[in-house]
């Protein structure tokens, strides 16, 4: 379910990456139902049983989610990028590169949940 401070805040993100960043959000909230979203860290943010990932805001090129946890998700997701001891990014490029990560990104929602259940 859409929260209302989320659409605010996109109504108000003046950046060339918005029609990306609302796509993916879409794709994130349909990817599982126990997935609900909240702004934090001044960006929306995706939650189930803890912080699953936020937006980077600032970024024009791409939009970036950081996966906060994203070292501890069981599976092998080639989109989910980065060395560091918990953090993994998800860039997207554009709609098109959206069209070709968007079945990995909602895999990777779906693994964070299922993972938190099984915890």
């Amino acid at each position: 379910m859409k929260n209302p401070d989320v659409d605010a805040w996109l109504d108000a993100y003046d950046n060339p990456m918005k029609p990306v960043v609302a796509a993916m959000r879409d794709a994130i909230l349909a990817a599982d139902a126990r997935v609900t979203e909240t702004i934090k860290w001044q960006a929306p943010t995706f939650v189930y049983n803890g912080n699953i990932a936020s937006f980077f805001p600032k970024s024009k090129k791409h939009a970036s989610l950081m996966f906060h946890k994203g070292a501890d998700i069981s599976g092998d997701f080639r989109y989910l990028t980065g060395d560091g001891k918990e953090a993994r990014s998800f860039k997207v490029g554009d709609m098109d590169d959206l069209s070709t990560k968007q079945d990995e990104l909602q895999q990777i929602i779906r693994a964070w949940c299922d993972q938190k259940d099984e915890a």
